[in-house]
């Protein structure tokens, strides 16, 4: 009897495991055929590559239109007559374990490719979208040109985000004595900076060139400073779901081939965006038009 119950137990467990591992193993795009929905992780406040408009029920930006693309191509290779798109916000912190969980099925926004990221939060990366650069801005007026010129001064950054790793190690090693806020979110930094709360907020220079678009008064603040990083920013997926990444890396092949991704960049860099119309004016840089001579997702650390 003792034997019997023994060997049920042992097939019950057996055949939990098998299927525990069956869910575990559910591609994504199994995933996306059985529910006829492709879910989109977005940054709100991304501008000009992902963010919610006043008024409008999506969210809009140069990453969203790639992800878009994107959809299309998934639903032409599941054969469906409709795919819905949802998009989900995410912010710093949630936007790894959406994409770990499967919550999402790609973030699309200004990620940076890290191989931390890859190798210790287990997500995957495809061709880069935009290569930035980590910067500062400040008030015109304050005086400010280089990192140097902070020792003792007040800087913040985005909880989350690359920049807050770099301008520890730059304080450390150049002993600058930096006061280094953590905000929340993007907003909340530019807000600190413009109530004059901290003399500079580092972040990717394009985020940075688009609140300054966005400031009453444009003018009264700068770009400077030399590049501290450069960030391949790319879009999000899963790790180890290979068929899935063949088909997106694909996808981002041909938008950057046809010149898709390249009219996309016009539209929302170098023209007028919602929904104040402001044209960021931010020309494709030298590092972007080489990259996409020759487009991989392999990038540098």
């Amino acid at each position: 009897m003792r034997r019997a119950l023994q060997a049920l137990l042992l097939a019950g467990l057996g055949a939990g495991m098998l299927a525990g591992a069956h869910v575990r193993a559910e591609s994504t795009l199994e995933k996306i055929r059985a529910s006829r929905e492709i879910v989109i992780g977005y940054r709100a406040d991304a501008t000009p590559f992902s963010y919610d408009v006043p008024g409008q029920t999506q969210p809009v930006g140069y990453a969203i239109d790639l992800c878009k693309s994107i959809a299309e191509a998934v639903r032409n290779e599941l054969r469906l007559p409709a795919l819905a798109v949802r998009y989900l916000a995410v912010d710093n912190t949630a936007r790894f374990p959406a994409v770990t969980q499967g919550r999402v099925d790609l973030e699309c926004a200004n990620t940076t490719n890290t191989r931390e990221r890859r190798e210790q939060i287990g997500v995957a990366f495809t061709v880069p979208h935009y290569i930035a650069g980590t910067r500062m801005l400040v008030h015109t007026d304050a005086g400010l040109q280089r990192l140097e010129d902070m020792r003792g001064k007040r800087i913040a950054t985005t909880r989350g985000t690359t920049s807050v790793g770099i301008i520890r190690t730059k304080n450390a090693e150049m002993g600058l004595d930096l006061k280094i806020n953590e905000c929340k979110d993007d907003k909340e930094c530019f807000d600190l900076l413009l109530a004059r709360q901290v003399d500079a907020y580092l972040m990717d220079d394009i985020l940075l060139y688009s609140f300054r678009a966005s400031a009453p008064e444009p003018q009264s603040l700068q770009v400077v400073g030399k590049f501290l990083s450069i960030e391949p920013l790319a879009i999000m997926l899963r790790k180890d779901d290979p068929a899935f990444k063949k088909l997106v890396d694909a996808e981002m092949l041909r938008l950057i081939y046809e010149r898709r991704l390249q009219q996309s960049y016009r539209q929302w860099f170098e023209s007028p965006i919602p929904p104040q119309g402001r044209n960021l004016r931010v020309p494709m840089s030298y590092l972007l038009k080489d990259f996409l001579k020759f487009p991989s997702d392999k990038v540098g650390d």
